[in-house]
């Protein structure tokens, strides 16, 4: 691991790592969230506002599950694309689709400088994954930029609850580490996981910055407590 800060690498260390727990990476999702995790990705595919023949992208787009389920909301005409920077990520969404019968397309890029031209999908989501980027910022405005005036940039992420304070330090700093231990046989992973939600902005900020990258109509709306938080704004 890198001599970092906490909850930064750089980004060839941070693929590394999703590369590294691909193979589980689906599994501890659900170990970490109750199973609750496919619920707020079609809470934040619901968002995004799609209709049947629009365009969608999904960065960071990890093992597929939030591009599969806008695949299936823009059927049978529209078109969604997953990206992210880990190719065994982007296999196994690959192979994801292939077994649920989605079309979706998956592809190698970077969050920070996406390979499509401006206005070119009708929205564009992330699901956990915004956190891990270098800069958030441009990640922000890369994915504002890709999207047609009016389109919906929508926002995933875990943050830092207002509430049930002892709980998250308790389940983050401690059984998040060992889950990934014990399920992942990768602690150095998920002890990552809580310094990078820690530096991450708190709703209030994440929406201001989000306004900073060309959005407007900002809204956002917590779960489980206030530790999962769902923003979304239309593109000027």
């Amino acid at each position: 691991m890198s001599d970092a800060a906490p909850g930064r690498l750089p980004a060839a260390e941070v693929r590394e790592m999703f590369d590294r727990i691909a193979p589980r990476y689906d599994l501890l999702n659900r170990a970490m969230t109750a199973g609750l995790d496919g619920r707020w990705r079609a809470a934040a595919a619901a968002a995004a506002d799609l209709a049947a023949g629009d365009r969608a992208l999904d960065v960071c787009t990890g093992t597929g599950d939030l591009a599969l389920e806008l695949a299936v909301r823009v059927t049978p005409s529209g078109a969604v694309t997953g990206v992210d920077f880990a190719e065994e990520m982007l296999a196994r969404a690959r192979r994801k689709g292939a077994e649920r019968g989605v079309a979706a397309d998956f592809l190698a890029a970077d969050a920070l400088d996406l390979p499509f031209a401006d206005d070119a999908f009708d929205a564009a989501t992330v699901a956990f994954g915004i956190r891990n980027v270098a800069d958030l910022d441009r990640g922000l405005a890369e994915m504002a930029r890709v999207v047609r005036p009016g389109g919906r940039v929508v926002v995933l992420e875990i943050t830092t609850p207002a509430r049930l304070r002892p709980f998250y330090d308790l389940w983050f700093d401690r059984v998040v580490p060992r889950l990934g231990r014990v399920l992942g046989r990768d602690a150095a992973a998920y002890s990552y996981l809580p310094a990078s939600v820690r530096r991450f902005p708190e709703p209030r900020e994440l929406a201001a910055r989000m306004a900073a990258a060309g959005l407007r109509d900002l809204r956002w709306r917590r779960f489980a407590g206030g530790i999962v938080a769902l923003h979304h704004g239309r593109v000027a």
